[in-house]
């Protein structure tokens, strides 16, 4: 069963890899420092970037976590976001913030990098600017987003708030880095009540947008719904059906703003979940609802979705609890579970690959999961098999290009668009 940081890898690099590690192929160990070297794999985006294109990266988790992180990191442990262990100190390691903002030395440095994760750039000695009770995390002392800044790169712009997000124009802006939150964005089910506000996975998509298409080479955008995932993880269905939502609106948004001519938009999942969908309730009995034509044998009441792990599961000596008069459909309501667990796991099953636009019919069927990275290479005309009279491939940064798609939006449930130039 896999997890984010080795399928991540997979689709932006085109490597499978082992759990745990990011930006590495099969021969690094988590955990080992050591292990990284002479074994780094490149991302998609670092490609893109170093060819003249427009990067962006959006994610509602931190955007130094697992998903958004195999898009810059080499990293031995997913969870070096901030510090390095001390055994590990010495064998040249980099933690995933650093690196971060290590990658704007490549190409032009990433045009938008939006998500949560303030206190993985501050030191401990710091207070976040949003809860003045919370301090970052890095042992080094390093304040990373006064590092950024002080790249001046041009027309940048480092947002932590709504009103700071709604202020920027896109029109004036090359490089956007919002971080809106000390660690994960809030679920989108709570995103109206934050303290100085947060944009949504929809908005910040749309802002990203306009910001990339400004570049007439074309853009890569990777968007990642990540708080989807962790509701499943606390087996709360409610936030991860409202985060879905919100990543279908961002999908919607990506899509009434570009053209199926020059984008590919690939909608993917890095991996499923144990939420089953179950028993035969009636057509528009609310997905969150008690199955509405039978009861099971116990003579109680069951729900549509229920997982196959996680907290909601009873334990030895106990009855399964009657759900009868139980609101279901609350914002904290826990579902029904077979085995008690901590946390509900990835599960093993296969996740749905969507596209439309330029080579789209190249994510049919039923593929390998690093298989999705060679199609997006071939569709931005980057591979070595991208030689056809419809593909002149980048030589050197600036120079000119006609591909079959120009821009690739990337949605991990997740976005990922890519606009192909002409």
């Amino acid at each position: 069963i896999p997890d984010s940081a080795a399928t991540a890898t997979a689709f932006l690099s085109g490597v499978k890899t082992n759990d745990g590690v990011l930006g590495l192929n099969q021969n690094s160990v988590r955990g080992q420092c050591a292990t990284e070297k002479n074994n780094h794999v490149t991302s998609i985006l670092t490609i893109a970037e170093e060819l003249g294109m427009s990067t962006g990266i959006i994610s509602t988790a931190r955007v130094t976590h697992a998903t958004p992180a195999a898009a810059y990191s080499h990293c031995a442990n997913r969870n070096w976001e901030a510090n390095i262990p001390s055994d590990q100190a010495g064998f040249g390691c980099k933690d995933i913030a650093s690196q971060l903002i290590e990658a704007y030395n490549i190409g032009d440095g990433f045009e938008v990098v939006m998500g949560g994760g303030r206190a993985m750039f501050h030191s401990i000695n710091s207070t976040d600017p949003e809860y003045t009770s919370t301090k970052g995390v890095r042992f080094d002392g390093r304040d990373l987003i006064q590092e950024w800044k002080n790249k001046n790169l041009p027309n940048s712009a480092y947002v932590w708030n709504l009103t700071a997000f709604n202020a920027i124009d896109p029109n004036k802006t090359d490089h956007l880095f919002g971080l809106f939150d000390p660690s994960h964005m809030k679920y989108e089910a709570d995103r109206l009540t934050d303290k100085a506000g947060e944009p949504s996975i929809a908005q910040m998509t749309e802002k990203a947008i306009q910001i990339l298409q400004r570049n007439p080479k074309g853009y890569f955008l990777y968007v990642e719904g990540g708080r989807i995932d962790h509701s499943h993880h606390t087996g709360i269905a409610y936030g991860a059906i409202t985060d879905t939502i919100a990543l279908a609106d961002a999908v919607e948004k990506a899509a009434a703003m570009t053209s199926t001519q020059d984008t590919l938009t690939i909608v993917t999942a890095d991996h499923g979940h144990t939420l089953s969908i179950s028993g035969y309730p009636s057509r528009g009995n609310p997905i969150l609802g008690v199955v509405d034509t039978a009861v099971s044998q116990d003579g109680k009441p069951y729900t549509t979705l229920n997982y196959a792990n996680g907290p909601g599961a009873i334990v030895d000596g106990e009855l399964r609890p009657n759900l009868t008069g139980v609101n279901v459909q609350a914002r904290s309501y826990l579902q029904q579970a077979i085995y008690p667990i901590y946390f509900e796991t990835h599960d093993g099953s296969d996740v749905g690959v969507y596209s439309q636009g330029p080579f789209a019919h190249l994510l049919t069927g039923v593929v390998e999961q690093n298989y999705i990275f060679h199609a997006m290479m071939h569709s931005l005309c980057l591979s070595p098999s991208s030689n056809g009279p419809s593909c002149q491939r980048f030589t050197t940064r600036g120079s000119a290009v006609s591909s079959a798609a120009s821009n690739m939006l990337l949605l991990i449930v997740m976005l990922l668009l890519v606009k192909l130039l002409r």
